[in-house]
């Protein structure tokens, strides 16, 4: 689902989160990739965090998540360019006409994650929220073969 170091973990605990270190490998991650920090304030330990701490911030903000998974599925990423739709397969698109940064569309994000699962960022990937990392993770799997799907049955 991720290449190397892309894309981003996080669990909520309290008034914290548990982060994954920027650049992190994720299929390999030991307890020195993990960032603790505030939910709401910025720390030292904040400045070693992934770039999309911001967004983590927001989901947790705005939801009753427990958990992000973050990832750059490609058929997921495929299908968000190939369409100018602001939801595919029933799952918001946000993020179209404007150039991508890591930690935009914080606020689009969070809220459409207080009615979906899952949501797409055109041309970037999927941020998924669960009530454990499993579940998000598991959210972000079946929605990247769903995109399968949907982008073989454009080809034929």
């Amino acid at each position: 689902m991720v290449v190397s170091s892309g894309g981003n973990l996080s669990i909520r605990q309290g008034e914290n989160l548990i982060v994954t270190r920027h650049d992190s490998v994720l299929s390999s991650l030991t307890t020195g990739d993990l960032v603790r920090t505030g939910l709401t304030r910025d720390d030292a330990a904040a400045l070693h965090a992934s770039s999309e701490l911001p967004v983590h911030r927001a989901i947790y903000l705005a939801t009753d998540a427990r958990a992000v998974a973050h990832a750059h599925p490609k058929h997921t990423i495929s299908l968000s360019l190939a369409s100018d739709k602001s939801e595919i397969a029933g799952i918001p698109v946000v993020g179209t006409g404007v150039a991508l940064v890591p930690g935009a569309f914080q606020d689009e994000i969070a809220s459409a994650l207080t009615r979906h699962s899952l949501v797409m960022v055109r041309g970037h990937g999927s941020f998924a929220i669960g009530k454990t990392l499993d579940e998000a993770v598991r959210i972000t799997i079946e929605f990247e073969e769903k995109c399968r799907g949907l982008a073989m049955d454009k080809t034929r």
